[in-house]
């Protein structure tokens, strides 16, 4: 999934250390395979969260997490809109995929 972040103006940088800490969290779940934190060079309130997880059901229990919904409430106030892009990948370098007919 890519998710696009539109920081209200200038809390891009406030969005980004909230969402680095999401993704320093994201190390100990194995189902979380990747979590990045991107900035938009052309858009100075933007940022782009590209995450990877083993299946759908393992992203949506992270939701439920106290510790998840906590940082959602801190992340929220900075947030002007968001954007998802639901994708799966079928192969490339840097993940190792199991089947990519499913």
């Amino acid at each position: 999934m890519y998710a696009k972040f539109t920081a209200k103006p200038g809390m891009r940088d406030a969005l980004a250390a909230i969402l680095l800490e999401a993704a320093a969290a994201a190390e100990s779940v194995p189902e979380c395979e990747l979590y990045l934190i991107n900035l938009s060079e052309t858009e100075p309130d933007v940022l782009w969260v590209t995450e990877v997880w083993s299946h759908a059901e393992a992203h949506a229990a992270s939701l439920t997490q106290e510790a998840t919904r906590a940082t959602i409430q801190r992340a929220m106030p900075l947030i002007d809109g968001v954007e998802p892009v639901q994708l799966k990948p079928v192969g490339g370098k840097g993940l190792l995929f199991s089947s990519a007919a499913e």
